[in-house]
Formats: C-alpha cells, sequence, structure tokens
C-alpha cells in the first residue's frame, strides 16, 4: 500500500519543484497509487483550505515560499553597496522575504527598478531570506497607475485617479494584493489587454482616497516624487554636529534676521542692511545676505549628497512638504534659528542710492539671528503698527532693509524685469486636512524686499563665479521664440495696444504693452497671453542670460536647503575662494549639464505635482457647492469642450461640449475656437461667463460646468434650430466680431 506524505513533506516538494506541482506530479513523486489518490486529493485540500496553498489552474503553489525561479524588482544598493530585491510573486501572510542579490561578473549592471527573472536559494542571514542569481532580464521600471480598486466577481478594476486617463484596469482574482473595494491603490502593467482593458496587478494598498490627506499622497505617488528617505541618508544627517567657528568669520553680532511666511519650518536666508559711511557714497547702503551653509553639512558623493540630487528640490502643497534634506537639516542644523549659532555662507553687497550695486565680497561665517520674523509682523511694524518683536528692532533693523529697497526699486524700475500681475491662490486647510476657504495671497513690501536682496544675491554670487572661471549652474531663462512674440503682437493689435516690432525685444516693451492694458477689460487676457509666450527657466552650465529678470548674469544661491542647483552654487563659491574640501569636485564639474537636465526635470515634476493637488483641494471644495453659479473666464478650448476659470476660486472646470445645445461646433484648431453650426455662436479664450458647477470629484481633481451666460448674452437653451431662435445670435456676433477676433487669437496661444 502507498504510504501517504504527511503535509510538511508535501509543502517542502511544491517549494522545490515549482514546476512540478499538479497533482499527478505530487502522486508520481510520492509513489501514490490507485485508492491512495483519493487520500492525496484530500490532504491538498485542507492544505487548501488552511491557507498553506492556493490552487492555479490544477496546480498547487506554497503561498508563504517563494518559488525557486522567481520575478524581482531590484531595489536601490544599501549603505554597503548591497543589491537586493523584492518578489513580485509573493502572496504569503507573514512579512515578505527579503532577497539578497548574487552577482557575477557575466551579469549586466542592475539598477533600481529592473525586472528579474532570478533562481533563488532559502538561505538562513540575520537581513535576508533568500539569494538569488540571475537568469536574465525581463523588463525595468513597469508602466504603473494610481487609482480606486473596485471589486468585481473576476477580480476587480482600477479607476485612474488621473482625470486625463480614459481606461479602467483589469486586475485578475490572484493580482489583487488583497485589496478592499474602494481602497486607493497603485498597480503595475501585468500582460496585454483583455476585452479591451488593460491587465494589472496591485502593489500597494494606500488607504481612502477621500480622506482629506491622502490628496497630497496621490500627488506624490503619481508623480514618483520619492518621500521616504533611506536609512543611510537618515543615519548620516542624524551623525551631525553644529558647525563651529573655526575657518570661518564671526558674524555673531551682525543682526541678521529672517522674515518667512507665518508658517514656515525652515530659515535658509537672512538680512541685515545699514546706511554706508563711504563718503565717496553718499547715500548708498550696505546690504548683507547670509545663507545657510548646505555645502558644509551635504558634501559629494555621501549619501546625503546622491538622495539630494535625486530629488532635485522640495516639493510644496497645502498641508505637507517633501523635503530635498531631512528635518535634522533642513528643519535644524541648516535652518537660521533665532538665538543659535549657524554656519552660513554671506555676501555683503555695497549699492549706491540709486540702487545699483558697486562691489560685493562672500565670506564664509558663522551667524546669530536675533530673530525669525514673518512678512505679516514686518510690514505690520513699517505701517507703525510694531508688535513686542518687532518693536526692539523698528529702528535699527527694518526701517534700514525697507531704506536698502527703497533704492532697489529704483534700479528695478531701470532695469525693468517682466511685471505680470497675476495672482497667486493659497489653499487655507483645517486641522483635519479638509479645506477651509480659497484666498488669493496678498503682495506685501516686505515678501518684495526679500524678493530684491535675494535676486541681487544671485547676481553677486554669478559675477563672482564667472570672474573666477569656476564651472556652475546658472538659472536660463531665454527670449520669446519669434512664432510666440508673433502671436502675442497680433494679439496686442487687435486689442488695440501695439507691441514693438523691427527691434530686439526687451522686457520694458511687454511692460508697456501690460500697463496699457492695466484696467481694462482685456487686462487678464493680455497678462495670460504674455506668461504663455515665455520660454520655461531651466538650469544648465552655459550663460544664456535671464529673459524675464532682465539680468545678464543669474544664478540661484539663495535656496540650498530645497533646491539642489543652490547646493551646486554654494559648492563652485567654496571651489573658487579655496575655503575646504568640501566644494566642487571634479567629476560634478564633468556631469553639469546632466545635473541641470535632471533638476530642471524634478522642478517641473514638482510643478505638475503642486498643481494637481490644487486642483484635487479645489474639487473637494466646490463638491458641497454642486448645483452653485459661479461667474469666470474661458480658459482654453479643445475639440471636447472649453475650460473655464472661476473668480473666486480660481478653479478650472471642463464645460464638455455634449452641454453647449444640439447644434454642432465646429472646433478651429488654427484659432482657438468653438462655433455653433446654426446659431453662429462662437467661444474663445477670455470670454466672461456664468456657469453652473454640475460635478466635482475630489479624487481625480475634475470639475464639470455648465454655460448659463457668455460676454453677458444666455447660452441658447436646447440648441434651438429655428431661424427666429439663430438670428439674433448672429447679429449679437457680428457685433462682437472685433473682440471674437482677438480672442480666436489668444486661444491660438493655448493650442
Amino acid at each position: 500500500m502507498s504510504r501517504i506524505p504527511s503535509k510538511p513533506e508535501i509543502l517542502d516538494w511544491i517549494a522545490a519543484n515549482p514546476t512540478l506541482t499538479a497533482k499527478r506530479d505530487i502522486a508520481k513523486a510520492f509513489g501514490i497509487k490507485g485508492a491512495a489518490r483519493i487520500d492525496l486529493k484530500r490532504l491538498l485540500r485542507e492544505l487548501e483550505d488552511e491557507g498553506h496553498l492556493e490552487k492555479r489552474k490544477k496546480t498547487y503553489q506554497d503561498p508563504d515560499r517563494l518559488p525557486p525561479v522567481s520575478i524581482l524588482q531590484v531595489l536601490a544598493p544599501d549603505s554597503n553597496g548591497d543589491l537586493f530585491a523584492r518578489p513580485l510573486e509573493w502572496h504569503g501572510t507573514g512579512v515578505e522575504p527579503v532577497v539578497l542579490m548574487i552577482t557575477r561578473a557575466s551579469d549586466p549592471a542592475l539598477g533600481e527598478g529592473d525586472r528579474i527573472l532570478a533562481r533563488l536559494t532559502v538561505v538562513t542571514a540575520e537581513d535576508h531570506n533568500y539569494e538569488a542569481r540571475m537568469i536574465r532580464r525581463v523588463g525595468s521600471n513597469p508602466k504603473k497607475i494610481l487609482g480606486v480598486f473596485r471589486k468585481t466577481a473576476e477580480g476587480g478594476r482600477i479607476l485612474p485617479v488621473d482625470k486625463g486617463a480614459d481606461k479602467e484596469w483589469q486586475v485578475p482574482s490572484d493580482a489583487t494584493g488583497g485589496a478592499k473595494d474602494g481602497e486607493l491603490v497603485e498597480a503595475e502593467l501585468a500582460g496585454p489587454a483583455r476585452m479591451g482593458l488593460p491587465r494589472a496587478r496591485v502593489v500597494e494598498r494606500l488607504g481612502d482616497p477621500s480622506a482629506p490627506k491622502a490628496v497630497s499622497l496621490i500627488a506624490i505617488r503619481q508623480h514618483g516624487i520619492p518621500d521616504d528617505f533611506p536609512d543611510e541618508v537618515i543615519a548620516e544627517a542624524d551623525a551631525m554636529k553644529p558647525m563651529g567657528l573655526k575657518g570661518r568669520e564671526d558674524l555673531r553680532d551682525m543682526p541678521l534676521v529672517t522674515i518667512d511666511p507665518w508658517d514656515a519650518r525652515d530659515h535658509d536666508d537672512a538680512c541685515y542692511a545699514h546706511a554706508d559711511d563711504d563718503p565717496t557714497n553718499e547715500g548708498g547702503h550696505i546690504i548683507w545676505v547670509a545663507i545657510a551653509d548646505v555645502a558644509a553639512y551635504v558634501t559629494p558623493g555621501s549619501a546625503l549628497d546622491r538622495e539630494a540630487r535625486k530629488r532635485g528640490n522640495s516639493t510644496y502643497f497645502p498641508d505637507r512638504v517633501v523635503p530635498m534634506l531631512p528635518d535634522r537639516l533642513s528643519g535644524d542644523l541648516c535652518s537660521l534659528h533665532e538665538g543659535v549659532p549657524r554656519a552660513c555662507i554671506a555676501v555683503r553687497m555695497q549699492i549706491d542710492a540709486q540702487g545699483e550695486k558697486l562691489s560685493h565680497k562672500f565670506v564664509r561665517g558663522l551667524m546669530r539671528s536675533p530673530a525669525s520674523l514673518n512678512y505679516e509682523e514686518v510690514q505690520a511694524a513699517i505701517d507703525g503698527n510694531p508688535n513686542d518683536r518687532c518693536g526692539p528692532l523698528l529702528e535699527p533693523v527694518l526701517q534700514p532693509l525697507y531704506d536698502a529697497y527703497a533704492a532697489l526699486v529704483k534700479a528695478r524700475h531701470l532695469r525693468q524685469p517682466l511685471e505680470l500681475d497675476l495672482p497667486e491662490r493659497q489653499i487655507v486647510l483645517e486641522d483635519d486636512g479638509t479645506v477651509s476657504s480659497v484666498n488669493f495671497k496678498e503682495r506685501l513690501d516686505a515678501h518684495r524686499l526679500i524678493e530684491e536682496f535675494m535676486v541681487l544675491a544671485n547676481v553677486a554670487a554669478a559675477e563672482t563665479l564667472i570672474a573666477k572661471k569656476q564651472p556652475l549652474l546658472f538659472r536660463v531663462h531665454e527670449e520669446p521664440s519669434p512664432e510666440k512674440l508673433n502671436a502675442l503682437r497680433e494679439i496686442a493689435l487687435e486689442a488695440g495696444f501695439p507691441l514693438a516690432k523691427g527691434q530686439v525685444l526687451k522686457t520694458a516693451h511687454l511692460n508697456n504693452l501690460l500697463n496699457a492694458a492695466a484696467g481694462s477689460e482685456d487686462a487678464e487676457l493680455i497678462n495670460i497671453s504674455t506668461l504663455r509666450s515665455m520660454m520655461q527657466a531651466y538650469y544648465g552650465p552655459q550663460n544664456f542670460g535671464h529673459f524675464g529678470l532682465a539680468l545678464r548674469n543669474y544664478a540661484h544661491f539663495t535656496s540650498p536647503i530645497r533646491r539642489y542647483a543652490d547646493l551646486i552654487v554654494h559648492r563652485a563659491l567654496v571651489t573658487a575662494h579655496g575655503w575646504g574640501k568640501d566644494g566642487l569636485k571634479p567629476e560634478d564639474v564633468e556631469r553639469l549639464e546632466e545635473t541641470g537636465q535632471h533638476i530642471s526635470d524634478t522642478e517641473r515634476r514638482s510643478m505638475v505635482a503642486e498643481r494637481d493637488t490644487t486642483d484635487r483641494y479645489l474639487a473637494s471644495y466646490l463638491s458641497e457647492r454642486v448645483g452653485d453659479e459661479f461667474t469666470g473666464r474661458i480658459s482654453g478650448v479643445a475639440k471636447f469642450g472649453a475650460f473655464v476659470k472661476l473668480d473666486d476660486s480660481g478653479a478650472d472646470g471642463l464645460v464638455p461640449i455634449r452641454t453647449l445645445g444640439r447644434e454642432f461646433f465646429h472646433f478651429d484648431r488654427e484659432a482657438g475656437t468653438l462655433m455653433g453650426a446654426d446659431t453662429g455662436l462662437t467661444i474663445g479664450v477670455g470670454q466672461r461667463v456664468t456657469a453652473r458647477l454640475t460635478e466635482a470629484t475630489p479624487v481625480t481633481g475634475g470639475v464639470a460646468l455648465e454655460l448659463l451666460t457668455i460676454d453677458g448674452e444666455k447660452m441658447p437653451q436646447g440648441g434651438s434650430r429655428s431661424p427666429a431662435g439663430r438670428a439674433p445670435r448672429r447679429k449679437a456676433a457680428k457685433g462682437k466680431r472685433k473682440t471674437d477676433k482677438i480672442k480666436r487669437k489668444v486661444s491660438r496661444k493655448r493650442s
């Protein structure tokens, strides 16, 4: 009679023979024949019911063990340089196994995100359970999606949170990862489409998507922004100590104050000014700007440096910050807190009475700020209402800052940087993360003062490094292309505002246009069109100037806590002045162009993530007001509808073309307009509208609207096709011919 194996013996066989796990294979392995097969079938069913096995197409697999041949995803090297991998076929109930990669000289180089087929060996080690040897690479960085999981009889589907996505993803029953209906999940493409839908595998469950604080988390995951610091990075930061005076100039008695938003957690810039006592510079000023010496802590090639470069910059959301550096540095040692000594790199700048910089000098110092102030209290003090903190500083510190700023304003007026008038939105949250209000940020002279001081310091940094022939990353903003300028010029001329032609364009010409339009019904249109005509700024080792600021030499120096570009400039200053061994290394210089491209990309990534988060918060804020009416302007036109920017919140909503009436609307891509085939109604950028909110979806940030009026006229009810219904519209359209032509030109900018 055949001996029936024990349950542990069956599990051991399945683990060792992943390709021979059918009941027939198991019976053959243990010599089970005849009626004994019934007992084997019973044992396998018990193991399945107990969760030790899961049946897959007449074969069995131990869910708590990895098969000897598995698909793995390579992780980033740890602090010791060891390479680990994550098993993608893990379906166990315990802690996910840790797999150490054993690489051979013949293996190709592996990087984070690579997917490989590997042969596994079970080991007993302190930090890993398996060792893997690569068989072959099967792909890297699979396409991922963030969405809401909906359970179905076949497994589930994922509804993308990206409002631009048009397809759901299908999840097989063995790839749900235990996700529950309604959960926010991250999934990756797992195979070709079936029934028209791509197949996916859930890789992580992220919880309730409707939770207020999930809004920024969605953007972080969707755009791949690193939000967890590796252990070795935290360890490096935690081991740091405050810098002393050795090798530094003592600036601790200088009243360098920080002026930031009221809720700022870090303070990376401080300033001080006083009247120049040089008799040859009557009415002039001395301005000091001190910046946290991040380069002293984040040295080239360190784990901190690698992570900072990877992130490129900090990303700011209404409810959180994803910092470039760990809090031990960004919120402590590199933050110029009140009353504590802090390492800094400072620049002393001499300006004349007209605000022109006469000279400057950089020093590596140690400072101690007497006060950490916010914009509002500083402005209130200057306006005659000082609080207890600002009162003692008003005459000796704050007033001299404003006197120096007044001189810089004169120089700014002569230089004529671009002066766009585009208010910035501010989302105010309750403690639980819900939106309490949406405001437009107030611009104070205190804000402008700090901006002018920082611009001057950035210019000084660029000029010093150019003079010392030291490579660096410039902040580059090239002038608009001829095509964009011609389009803007046509818009301006149609609106009755001339824009100079036949000469080298300067920002002063654009400011003349903006000033001429100020106060008119086309002011917002001209501001938006001017902004859209601009090139996008970037970082690069070649100096092409900064068009928007009207500056020939410009580099970012003033925010090394939150921008890697500024850290590069700090290191360049260290090298140029011979201040220490923590300057710019030859290998850093060799890859400046690559670094510039990378951090330009991360900057754009953060901008998109921040914009998407704002859209989701605004949709959440508006979700309680469905059915209400709002005023706004047409902000864009596409073949599927029109976009409206609402006045009170700044939210952008879509008016689907199907809601515009029964008539057919022609989309003119060149003009950027929609025109009704029967009524002649033309919809283009800039038109004033009244709209009803029909839908607001916080998870995607989508807002849908229905147009009620456009340029003061009611929309056609039901898309009447009768002559009586058409004639007034055509007459109205003819009466607005010039305005519509202007708006078609403006709309062309968007397309």
